[in-house]
């Protein structure tokens, strides 16, 4: 008799990295519609506690609950200047699916943010994004919304 680990993943029939691969795609394209129609419609996107960038209203990292919200992210970031977008890479356990992505951003008012970041989303056996979050240096946000570009070489 063969020994049980514990730690099986958790099984779906939801293929929760083709579906996070696409919303990367639509955001390609500038599909906001593509992208939303893949959101639970209660979904939980940037709803963490105790997040500094919150704390100091970075526009594109507040919490937001529901598409319609959602859309509002994206208007957001549609503000922005958008100097490089890519993903590296898509790791998914069932649902969930961890994205590796590089990020470099201008705002309105100036300000620059460019980093790596992880993108945590988690999936509904319903196929559908139930929550998002960003895991970045909340830092260099909160540098860039009050006007700083953080990609400049310091001495």
């Amino acid at each position: 008799m063969a020994a049980s680990t514990g730690s099986a993943a958790p099984t779906t029939t939801v293929d929760a990295r083709a579906v996070v691969g696409a919303i990367y795609e639509a955001f390609g394209r500038g599909d906001v519609a593509a992208i939303l129609e893949r959101l639970a419609p209660d979904v939980a996107w940037d709803v963490w506690p105790d997040n500094f960038a919150q704390r100091a209203d970075v526009p594109h990292l507040r919490p937001r609950r529901g598409r319609e919200e959602v859309a509002a992210f994206f208007g957001v970031v549609a503000e922005q200047t958008l100097h490089d977008f890519s993903v590296q890479g898509l790791v998914a356990d069932g649902i969930t699916v961890v994205a590796i992505a590089r990020v470099d951003f201008g705002t309105p008012n100036g300000g620059r943010y460019a980093d790596e970041e992880l993108h945590l989303w988690t999936l509904g056996d319903d196929g559908l994004v139930h929550a998002f979050r960003h895991y970045a240096d909340t830092a260099k946000h909160i540098a860039a919304v009050g006007g700083e570009d953080t990609t400049a070489t310091r001495p």
